[in-house]
């Protein structure tokens, strides 16, 4: 018996060669194993098959987050090249971010556009808090959101072995984004098309939430007992539509790990807008959300813990293990499993 306690416990064992690198074209063609937990059954079917798959009288919460060009390249005062991730706006013009490369307090790191960057704070968890000036004038986050439009890179994640490049703009992109904010991509929506979200639309009740997902979704569990792991956050919003549907006493599906975090943060304490800090494991089960749609995900993170709080540890290194077998394609251009 596996123990859900233990960061060890969720470990498993993937071919290098299924990381996906690239999305499927068209997104439909993507694989989705079905798990049906009242008949205990996987099925193998495709994302074009995902309308027939979810159950009658089911609202859907989708995330309209969109990801920002976050990576930067520049050069530090004494010339030496640096690479800056954004994580998140921390008000004031204060930013928070990951910086490879070693760099002290006050420095002034230098990008395209006349951009710089003054380091403010250094933490021991390898975050740092920057401002952000163009010819001297301090960046708010539109304005730096839109700077970074023309000078960042899309921020793929550090599974993804290659650059960036200009099909990364819409392949990391769901087709609703909207509000400008993520360092990371919400994957499970990625696999959804215009087409796709007509059809769903025309059959199901749906809304939105806005969870700017954060660079600390990659950031692994570091304690061997994950009851002692603290939670990144992540600021969300919801919508007054999906706060209907929330209240209702129609079943839920959650398009992806954000969704989930952000419907079960508010079935706990009602706030429409905030940080969003909520670990979903097997001792913190889901209380509102029924059904999951969501990528295959990293081994000891808190997001297979998530899965795992929905049908159970053993079942989910099952699932995984068959996923393997039958040649899945893991992580955020990967294929996708729907839980009812």
């Amino acid at each position: 018996m596996l123990d859900p306690n233990l960061l060890s416990s969720y470990n498993y064992e993937l071919p290098p060669e299924l990381i996906a690198a690239t999305p499927v074209i068209p997104k439909e063609s993507a694989k989705l194993l079905v798990y049906e937990r009242a008949k205990d059954k996987i099925s193998h079917l495709t994302f074009a098959q995902l309308i027939d798959a979810i159950p009658k009288n089911t609202a859907i919460i989708f995330n309209d987050t969109k990801v920002i060009k976050a990576r930067l390249f520049g050069k530090k005062q004494s010339g030496g090249t640096i690479e800056l991730l954004l994580n998140q706006p921390l008000g004031d013009g204060k930013f928070s971010c990951y910086i490879r490369g070693k760099v002290s307090l006050d420095v002034r790191l230098s990008f395209q556009n006349g951009i710089e960057a003054k380091i403010l704070e250094l933490f021991d968890d390898g975050l740092r808090v920057v401002k952000f000036y163009k010819k001297g004038f301090l960046l708010n986050a539109s304005e730096l959101f839109g700077e970074l439009e023309s000078i960042g890179h899309v921020p793929l994640p550090p599974y993804i072995k290659r650059p960036d490049n200009k099909q990364d703009e819409q392949w990391y992109q769901s087709v609703f984004a909207r509000e400008f904010g993520a360092v990371a991509a919400p994957t499970a929506s990625l696999h959804f098309s215009d087409e796709m979200m007509s059809d769903i639309r025309q059959k199901f009740k749906t809304a939105f939430i806005t969870l700017h997902v954060g660079a600390g979704t990659f950031k692994g569990v570091e304690c061997d007992d994950i009851r002692k792991h603290t939670m990144h956050g992540e600021f969300y919003s919801i919508s007054d539509e999906a706060k209907s549907l929330i209240n209702s006493d129609m079943s839920l599906l959650g398009v992806g790990t954000t969704v989930t975090r952000c419907v079960e943060n508010f079935a706990r304490g009602a706030q429409k807008s905030g940080v969003c800090e909520l670990f979903l494991n097997p001792n913190n089960r889901p209380i509102r959300q029924n059904f999951l749609l969501t990528n295959f995900h990293l081994p000891r993170s808190t997001l297979i813990m998530l899965v795992a709080s929905f049908i159970g540890l053993e079942k989910t290194m099952q699932i995984y293990e068959t996923a393997v077998k039958e040649r899945y394609r893991f992580y955020s251009y990967g294929d996708g499993m729907l839980i009812i």
